[in-house]
């Protein structure tokens, strides 16, 4: 059994797999990951290896204590081997997690052109190749970060809980807001799969993240919705690793 762990902006998410299915997985807060990761392996004694993708605060002494509860433990880095050839011009500054994304693209959409939309804390758009080749692609803003930023930099904006609005025109200050982030993200993500569709005609689209069900509901596009894409990427980079 391998054991995976995914140190987000915002939660955590450890998954436990045998071979490539997933036995059972949980999300929380960092803060919480020891009690967590001791009841996991009470639970999952057999488990033998794993690794770690941090964007978040891993720190030195959590690093140790989780090599000292399983020594064979792979922290994924820009070091670490990929599937896929990278034309990032900065690829020290890519995102651990981006890597773990278009590992599992080019691994369950081999030949194919994939864009992989992750809406997390951010929205990431990631572009491979049907070559194989990794391009780029773009970072913004996630709705709840849109949210928050309205109510931390205004004077009077409330602070509000995601929610799609009756209508585009918002008729109140609470729908206009809603108007503002969840319908405008809506609509940036249509805007954005209409520019890369000009250029790759056969595209194949998956949506991930803490979004994602609340956003394919809504948007018009074909894509497919993965919630376990980035943990089944690292778990493929885990064993690509140990090749």
């Amino acid at each position: 059994m391998q054991l995976i762990i995914d140190i987000g902006n915002t939660h955590a998410k450890i998954a436990v797999f045998e071979n490539t299915t997933i036995i059972t997985q949980r999300r929380f807060l960092w803060k919480e990951h020891q009690d967590i990761i001791q009841n996991i392996f009470l639970d999952f004694p057999k488990i033998s290896s794993g690794i770690v993708s941090n964007v978040g605060k891993l720190e030195e002494k959590q690093r140790n204590w989780l090599l000292s509860i399983l020594p064979d433990l792979h922290f994924l880095s820009h070091q670490s081997k990929i599937p896929f050839q990278n034309e990032y011009r900065s690829p020290s500054t890519l995102g651990i997690d981006r890597i773990a994304l278009m590992s599992a693209a080019i691994t369950q959409y081999p030949n194919q052109n994939v864009l992989v939309i992750d809406a997390g804390s951010c929205i990431t758009y990631d572009l491979l190749t049907a070559q194989g080749i990794y391009l780029g692609g773009a970072i913004a803003p996630g709705i709840g970060m849109r949210y928050k930023a309205m109510h931390d930099y205004t004077a009077k904006l409330p602070s509000l809980e995601k929610q799609y609005p009756d209508h585009f025109i918002g008729d109140t200050t609470e729908n206009s807001m809603h108007s503002g982030a969840s319908f405008a993200t809506i609509c940036e993500i249509e805007g954005v799969l209409t520019e890369y569709k000009q250029y790759f005609k056969d595209l194949t689209v998956i949506l991930t993240g803490g979004d994602a069900v609340f956003l394919s509901k809504r948007l018009k596009s074909t894509i497919f919705a993965n919630l376990n894409f980035l943990l089944e990427g690292l778990n493929y980079l885990l064993e690509y690793n140990r090749e």
